[in-house]
């Protein structure tokens, strides 16, 4: 493994704790963790088998900040951890033979959509609404846990947002939706480094050192989203989903 100069170092250290700070509230952390691998000189593939291996650490330890807090439904999460497990590995396969643009006009509308019923519904995810599922409820759920899944493996940008609203719809407040939605997360992350890895698609000399870093910013993040509550996330959750569209329609055009 190779030795990283002290500036890259330093430079992957400071993205990674800024990138899972943001991840794990809100998701979006790709877009500053995933420009920045690129920057040094990483291919486009195994820039985002990396930034897999080193999200991984952050979205596990935002994981268990969550579950230690109590905001993690267990019975709901038991039954969709392994469908975005599962959906992912295969969203990782199938980026093997298709390019990930092709979704990327479709990606920006349903972000636009999400973003515009975040503003304009103001008192959604304010309290606590879940009360259960029903068996097609539940049923509805996997498939979304699976296709959010499989699009996290196999694109990503944007799939924590779609996992904490889809959480908000089911009835959650912000603040439960980002703690189930981080676990969701972290089933795919996960699922994708395991795959990327026995694609050879992971440089661990980059990996290590922002994962670490991924660590340390999501147990702060995690910890100030519990700590400052639903006033939070929301405002966050909606500059995170506006600067994710800008980043999409940049690419573009």
């Amino acid at each position: 493994m190779e030795f990283l100069d002290a500036g890259t170092l330093a430079f992957l250290l400071f993205f990674g704790f800024m990138a899972s700070f943001i991840d794990s509230v809100v998701g979006g952390g790709g877009l500053i963790s995933v420009p920045a691998l690129l920057w040094t000189g990483l291919p486009p593939v195994l820039a985002l088998g990396t930034n897999k291996c080193a999200a991984v650490m952050g979205s596990f330890t935002s994981f268990i900040t969550f579950v230690r807090s109590g905001k993690v439904d267990g019975y709901l999460m038991r039954r969709l951890f392994p469908l975005s497990f599962i959906g992912s590995a295969l969203g990782v396969l199938t980026v093997q033979l298709l390019p990930p643009e092709i979704l990327r006009p479709l990606v920006v509308i349903m972000l636009i959509a999400v973003l515009l019923y975040s503003i304009f519904k103001k008192d959604w995810g304010r309290e606590n609404k879940y009360a259960g599922l029903s068996t097609k409820m539940l049923l509805l759920a996997g498939l979304v846990a699976f296709l959010l899944g499989f699009y996290d493996g196999f694109f990503g940008p944007g799939a924590g947002s779609f996992m904490l609203f889809g959480l908000l719809m089911a009835g959650f407040d912000f603040l439960g939706a980002a703690a189930n939605a981080r676990t969701l997360n972290f089933a795919s992350n996960i699922s994708a480094v395991i795959f990327f890895g026995y694609l050879g698609q992971i440089d661990f000399a980059h990996a290590i050192p922002m994962g670490l870093a991924m660590i340390a910013g999501a147990y702060c993040g995690a910890n100030m989203a519990l700590k400052k509550g639903v006033g939070y996330v929301r405002p966050l959750f909606i500059i995170m989903t506006t600067v994710l569209i800008g980043k999409l329609v940049w690419s573009l055009f």
